[in-house]
């Protein structure tokens, strides 16, 4: 074992079930008002704290440090079951846990230190990189700048998921001295944060997401950190999270598939039982909403795998190998998300064709499971990602490890 690799206490898993058992009973709790949250637009507050409160933004922390020392497979297996629950908490914490794979990539010290100390604390980050408006492809509006002796940080966010549960938010930003581009760790107890509950997407409502406004807020020194020194798969983390929320759904589909058909009492003359659950029809039905779920969630932890490889080889200091497998990170994260998103999509739609027509009720709100599933999958659009590992198969061509969305030249906002 590397020094740095002693320094860091790699968190590379521990017993799954041990650790899953610890949150199964909230995650419970989570899915008892998920229907209704949906219907309402309730934002989950309360599921919020009970996750902080029970360590969950902590998974990742290595266990010297009070964390639970779990691996990213881990980490996704556990964000399934939680989005199977309620799939707008696992992208609501999307950004906290990438905040805290960032940590535990940086150099080991007392900034570290105290970071792992505020994750085990229960407190959460959101994030804020996204602009619209104004901004252009490889520009950022928001910026951070010394006033009075302090950095400050003016500028407005959208896609800021998240952030209304927030105890910081992690913002992308560029220095206005320099022109380099930064995060800034921005603490949400103060009067120059606001936060908007403007998303207005027709899934994820529930997300935390929205517009973000920062009026001098006041920004530590320590908390302006250089881009560049970001973890190096985390294009790949990022869309892990899409993929286990996709995974997620797709367990909800399968469960309420099953379970509204054994309870189904009403039969068309013309089936084929005397009650839904004995159709031959429908039981291929959920059968093969069963299989396409079965293959979403194997195919996102096997994609996640690569990532933890490429987590280790930073700690063990292996930068060549490092390199090599955080190409295969994104490949194989593009590949996962082109074939989870259709089977997924493909069995909320199924669903209904277990059911009859009171499957369509607003009370049951079978149908967020594709305004959900939809949602995510249209965050990043999937022929870009085919196109990508197309590109790597035919010509060998590296995948893009940061991209940016914005105006083009001459165009309007769209």
């Amino acid at each position: 074992m590397s020094q740095l690799q002693r320094d860091h206490d790699p968190s590379a898993g521990t017993d799954y079930d041990q650790l899953a058992n610890r949150f199964r009973p909230i995650f419970a709790r989570i899915a008892e008002g998920a229907v209704e949250r949906d219907r309402s637009r309730t934002l989950p507050h309360d599921a919020i704290t009970l996750l902080k409160e029970a360590g969950f933004g902590a998974v990742r922390v290595p266990i010297r440090f009070g964390g639970a020392g779990a691996s990213i497979p881990q980490l996704l297996q556990l964000l399934i079951e939680l989005a199977e629950a309620d799939s707008n908490l696992p992208q609501a914490l999307r950004s906290h846990f990438a905040f805290v794979e960032d940590w535990l990539n940086a150099p080991a010290g007392a900034e570290q230190s105290t970071w792992f100390d505020r994750f085990v604390s229960g407190q959460v980050v959101g994030g804020a990189w996204t602009e619209t408006g104004g901004a252009s492809i490889g520009t950022v509006n928001t910026k951070v700048s010394k006033k009075e002796g302090r950095w400050v940080l003016n500028g407005a966010k959208y896609y800021s998921t998240g952030s209304i549960f927030a105890d910081w938010i992690d913002v992308y930003a560029q220095r206005s001295d320099d022109r380099s581009d930064v995060i800034a760790a921005v603490s949400t107890n103060q009067p120059g944060v606001v936060r908007k509950d403007d998303w207005d997407g027709f899934g994820q409502t529930t997300t935390g997401s929205g517009t973000t406004i920062f009026d001098d807020a006041v920004v530590d020194e320590h908390n302006v950190i250089d881009f560049a020194r970001r973890f190096r798969y985390q294009t790949a983390f990022y869309q892990l999270f899409h993929l286990a929320t996709l995974a997620g759904i797709g367990q909800a589909i399968r469960r309420d598939a099953a379970t509204l058909v054994r309870e189904r009492t009403r039969v068309y003359s013309h089936g084929n039982a005397p009650q839904a659950s004995d159709d031959a029809q429908i039981q291929q039905v959920v059968g093969e909403i069963a299989s396409w779920v079965y293959a979403a969630e194997a195919v996102t932890l096997q994609a996640a795998r690569p990532s933890q490889r490429a987590y280790e080889l930073h700690l063990a200091g292996d930068a060549e190998a490092e390199r090599a497998v955080v190409i295969d990170a994104e490949i194989e994260s593009a590949q996962a998300q082109v074939v989870v998103s259709e089977l997924v999509l493909r069995a909320a739609t199924h669903l209904f064709n277990a059911l009859g027509a009171s499957a369509t009720s607003t009370s049951k709100a079978l149908d967020r499971h594709w305004r959900n599933a939809r949602t995510i999958a249209s965050h990043n659009p999937l022929v870009y990602k085919a196109r990508i590992v197309g590109d790597w198969a035919i010509n060998g061509t590296e995948p893009p490890y940061v991209w940016q969305i914005g105006t083009a030249a001459g165009r309007g906002d769209k």
